[in-house]
């Protein structure tokens, strides 16, 4: 028992593994074809087909180890099978099974009868089989060349694609889910010939001419007319491809259909064609010369049956096409004419008879040549060439300002006023029985320009004069010129002004103004205006400085005697001027440190002129408002001083007996040195401008500081107070300060004038002290750059030397 349940379970394991797969390959009304996955250890297998929801029979079959595809057979039509395959060993035990379902295709249906309409098709009536969705004509040559499959819903169905006058062979297949049944039984069928290609033309309007390449297999042909919208037709036979109809009805379509023959009497494909005989002949009912600036006609006719479109042609050549009007504009058409139109009716098949020519009569041409004369001013004609056919003229003629004169005459001349600065429009139309020309040329006639009247002369710069007028009538341009100038035209322009530049400087010029047009040239009867041109500029000659603040200014006299002349000088912080009628003239009251531009004018009554060219002036800069002097040193000093207005430069100096000491410099102060101490210096400054204008300045005196003491001594004294001994310097007798700073106390006293030493009680021996001796002046201020000494003294009763310092170095 247990090794079955081990082998049991072991076979169930190598099943697991060893599943197979079962499909659908092939279906038949009767037959279904399955394919498999093989085993390698089954040495069989058997498919068992089982009817679904319809009682039946199952069917099997047996296939060997090898196979994995197999058919079942005998099955019906049209029916769900259960498909089962079971894997079977060598002791027919079933390894393993696989199962699917499948429906058979429907019944092989049967065919009726085949038979061909279309050089291309064949249509084949066959039984319809239940359970078909569908069914497969299938259609091959007799030679072995085509082959197609369609797919129809129902009988009849019909396969096309196929060649005229050829034999097929044609069977049927039944279609549902399952798959398509055999085909069925099959017939045979020939295409019928193909039909003639009808070409039709219609050479006139009551005629059809049909005509068609010859027909392959076709014995006989068989045509049929028949008229749009009628009931009415003819037939023929023939074995001819050209047939014509006459007698046919004009602009009316017929439409004829065309059929082969083949020598077994049957009928291939037919073919209809419409044509349209050519329209009927048209008749023109009204011509109508039309005014207007380009002459033309307006012809009408009577619309005719089956035209399309019609033509209109004049004998001069002219035409115009229209397809739904009954009348037609041409233009342009020749003038004083006598010509004929005719009208043609078109459609597709071509042009209709010409109508009976109908004639008419244009207009006369216009005048080509008119012109104006005016022999006498004041008189003027408007004159003409004549014209061939032409009864009378009429004549217009309109001035620029609206008035308006006519005149009719058979000559070609015309009388008329005509006034100076006027222009006149002048046309003439000739007439004639069919009426007056629908043009004419116009010609502008402008009489000569007047005097313009008020002209002004002005003077607009030094030498150029301004010429200003009322427009006149008439004038297309002025000329302007001055008789000085030898009448050159200074202004050619349109506008009524004119400026008269580039003139010479005081002269009186005789001005003209000239009015002109194009077409009558310029009236030189018109009167002249004077005026005076401006002063000519004087030029400066020489400046030169009378003082200090006064300046003489010396420019030439080109004028009249009773030119006024006007001096400027215009400088950054004013202006000064003076006036002279002669050839020299006075600045005065200039002040320091200011430059000025100096130029020249000159005054008539005309106006001003331009001023000359122009001179530079420069007073002497300006002295400092004040100078300090100041004592660093006991020989150096700092000076200070004011901007001195137009100066750059400074050069100062402070002079004594016992020398002197100088600056140069750009700023407005200034380190000296070499300055002795206890003397008077006068204090001197010398401003310079940036272009080496010099001003001299003086200020009051330095004395400088009293001199500091020399030989500094301090020591001890036998009652133990402290000495400070010194050397005076100078011929001043001076009091002096003498400060003591020790580390434990200060100390001061104040010698008097003449005396040379200072005594100081010390409360505390032994100290280091820092000594400074400093005479005070007699402004009593004290001196304040004396140098300290250092001294270091010794207590009472030791055996060592006084140590005295000066500056930073010890000395013992």
């Amino acid at each position: 028992m247990l090794k079955l349940l081990l082998l049991l379970t072991f076979t169930s394991i190598c099943a697991a593994q060893n599943g197979i797969t079962l499909s659908a390959f092939t279906v038949t009304s009767k037959s279904i074809t399955v394919q498999w996955s093989s085993r390698p250890d089954a040495s069989s297998y058997k498919i068992t087909a089982t009817p679904k929801n319809s009682p039946g029979r199952s069917v099997f079959a047996q296939f060997s180890g090898d196979s994995v595809m197999g058919s079942v057979s005998s099955l019906t039509p049209n029916t769900m099978y259960s498909l089962q395959l079971e894997a079977v060993d060598g002791a027919l035990n079933v390894l393993s099974h696989a199962e699917t379902g499948e429906t058979t295709a429907p019944e092989i249906p049967s065919i009726h009868q085949a038979y061909s309409k279309h050089s291309d098709s064949i249509t084949v009536e066959f039984t319809e089989v239940a359970g078909a969705t569908s069914y497969i004509l299938r259609a091959q040559s007799k030679t072995g060349d085509f082959f197609s499959e369609i797919m129809v819903s129902s009988s009849p169905g019909t396969t096309v694609k196929l060649q005229p006058y050829t034999d097929y062979k044609l069977s049927v297949m039944s279609v549902n889910s399952g798959g398509r049944s055999q085909p069925s039984d099959p017939v045979e069928a020939r295409t019928v010939v193909m039909a003639p290609m009808l070409n039709t033309t219609s050479p006139d309007n009551g005629t059809i001419l049909v005509t068609w390449p010859a027909v392959k297999n076709a014995v006989l042909y068989t045509l049929c007319i028949i008229r749009e919208s009628s009931s009415s037709r003819e037939k023929l036979n023939t074995t001819d491809t050209t047939v014509t109809f006459d007698g046919l009805e004009a602009g009316t379509t017929y439409c004829i259909k065309g059929t082969a023959w083949d020598s077994e009497g049957k009928a291939g494909d037919d073919l209809t064609v419409c044509q349209i005989t050519r329209p009927p002949r048209p008749n023109v009912t009204f011509v109508l010369v039309s005014p207007g600036r380009s002459l033309g006609i307006d012809v009408y006719w009577a619309v005719v049956q089956g035209a399309e479109t019609y033509v209109v042609r004049t004998t001069a050549g002219q035409n115009c096409s229209l397809t739904v009007n009954s009348h037609c504009y041409i233009t342009p058409v020749e003038c004083g004419q006598n010509q004929s139109v005719t009208v043609k009716a078109y459609n597709s098949a071509g042009s209709s008879e010409a109508s009976e020519p109908v004639d008419f009569i244009t207009y006369p041409c216009p005048l080509e040549n008119i012109w104006v004369e005016e022999p006498v001013a004041g008189n003027c004609s408007v004159v003409w060439e004549d014209v061939p056919l032409v009864e009378h003229y009429m004549a217009f003629i309109k001035r620029d300002d609206g008035m308006e004169k006519s005149c009719n005459t058979t000559g070609t001349t015309c009388s008329f006023p005509c006034l100076c600065g006027y222009s006149y429009l002048t046309t003439v139309f000739p007439y004639n029985q069919a009426g007056s020309s629908p043009y004419a040329q116009v010609r502008n006639y402008t009489t000569i320009p007047c005097c313009p009247q008020d002209v002004t002369v002005k003077l607009v710069s030094t030498e150029t004069l301004e010429v200003t007028w009322p427009e006149v009538k008439g004038a297309e341009l002025y000329e302007t010129t001055a008789a000085q100038t030898n009448d050159v035209i200074h202004c050619n322009d349109t506008a009524a002004v004119c400026a008269l530049s580039d003139l010479r400087c005081n002269t009186a010029y005789s001005v003209t103004v000239t009015p002109c047009s194009e077409l009558r040239g310029c009236n030189r009867t018109c009167a002249a205006s004077t005026h005076e041109t401006a002063p000519c500029a004087p030029e400066i000659l020489n400046v030169t400085q009378t003082d200090n603040s006064t300046f003489t200014v010396l420019f030439t006299n080109p004028n009249n005697p009773k030119t006024n002349y006007t001096i400027t000088a215009v400088g950054r912080y004013g202006t000064h001027a003076c006036q002279s009628t002669n050839n020299s003239c006075q600045l005065t009251q200039l002040p320091c440190g200011s430059t000025y531009e100096v130029m020249a004018e000159a005054t008539t009554t005309a106006g001003r002129s331009l001023p000359g060219y122009s001179k530079a002036l420069e007073t002497g800069p300006c002295c400092p408002m004040y100078v300090n002097v100041t004592q660093v040193t006991q020989a150096m000093t700092n000076v200070t001083w004011s901007p001195g207005s137009g100066a750059r430069s400074y050069v100062t100096a402070l002079t004594s007996p016992r020398g002197h000491a100088k600056c140069h410099t750009l700023d407005t102060h200034c380190q000296m040195g070499c300055i002795t101490c206890g003397t008077n210096y006068s204090v001197d400054l010398e401003a310079i401008s940036s272009t080496g204008h010099k001003s001299e300045c003086k200020y009051r005196g330095f004395s400088s500081s009293a001199c500091c003491p020399t030989s500094v001594k301090l020591y001890r004294r036998a009652d133990n107070s402290l000495r400070v001994y010194w050397r005076s310097l100078g011929a001043w007798m001076l009091n002096h300060t003498v400060e003591l700073s020790g580390t434990a106390a200060d100390y001061t006293c104040v010698a008097a004038a003449g005396s040379n030493y200072c005594d100081i009680e010390e409360e505390t021996c032994g100290d280091v002290y820092t000594v400074v001796v400093a005479p005070v002046g007699p402004n009593g201020v004290k001196v304040n750059f004396c140098q300290p000494r250092r001294y270091s003294v010794l207590c009472p009763g030791s055996n060592a030397g006084m140590v005295i310092s000066s500056g930073r170095q010890l000395v013992g």
